[in-house]
Parts: C-alpha cells; structure tokens; sequence
C-alpha cells in the first residue's frame, strides 16, 4: 500500500518539526514547507493527500496557497491551522474547501485524529450528518 503524503506549511519551524515527527511516526511521508512557493512546488510534484496550512504566512498567506493548491488538485484534503480568531478568514477557507481549522496552540492528539480520520476513512463522512 502507498503511503499517504502530508505536507506541512508553517513559517514557524518548531510547528514544522513537531508535525513532522507526529505524522512520521504515523506512518505517512510528510513534506514541509515554510512558504507559499515551496508549499506550491511540493503539491505539483508530490501530490500530497492532505496539507496542513497555516493562515499566516509571510508573503502569500494561506487563503492565496489554499486557492492555489485547489486549482492545481481540488481533491487534495485542506485543513487550515491559525493562531488568530479570524473567522471571516476561517469562513472563506472553508468556503474555498478547506475541510476544517486548528487554531494554535492545537492539541496535538486532536490533530493526529482527524489527519488519520480524513486519510484512513476511505469514504468521507457524510457532510450533513448531525453530531450528537
């Protein structure tokens, strides 16, 4: 079986390396990116199935890397990270097809459940289903 690919996209080189070593030892082939250029040429190249992308960052923030990464592959699994309240910015993410946000600090386990959840599933789960 294929290993599935997660790219990281954080300015901040400790959320790199701490995701880094978290979805390594998961299993996956993990990919980083401190900006939106190299993030870019990793999603050509490599095709990740899923990218977790920060909301700022400097140069082009990640609403422009998230528009840019559905163009090149609109099946590629987006899920945001910021350190801001900005929910305008978290709407149009979504709206853009971000499946969710983290907002830092995150809990780390939180986020290896629901990378496994979006990369294991093999079905998404269905998007109107009512949680309890």
């Amino acid at each position: 079986m294929d290993k599935k690919k997660v790219l990281i996209v954080d300015d901040q080189n400790g959320i790199r390396i701490l995701l880094l070593e978290v979805f390594n030892s998961e299993g996956y082939h993990t990919f980083q990116a401190p900006n939106g250029k190299i993030a870019l040429e990793i999603v050509s190249s490599e095709a990740p199935d899923l990218v977790l992308l920060d909301m700022k960052i400097p140069g082009m923030d990640g609403l422009e890397i998230l528009k840019h990464i559905k163009a090149i592959n609109p099946d590629i699994k987006v899920i945001m990270m910021t350190a801001y309240g900005e929910l305008d910015m978290i709407k149009e993410a979504t709206d853009l097809g971000a499946l969710m946000h983290f907002t830092k600090p995150f809990d780390i386990d939180e986020m290896r459940m629901e990378v496994n959840r979006h990369l294991q599933g093999g079905n998404p789960p269905d998007r109107f289903a009512v949680s309890s």
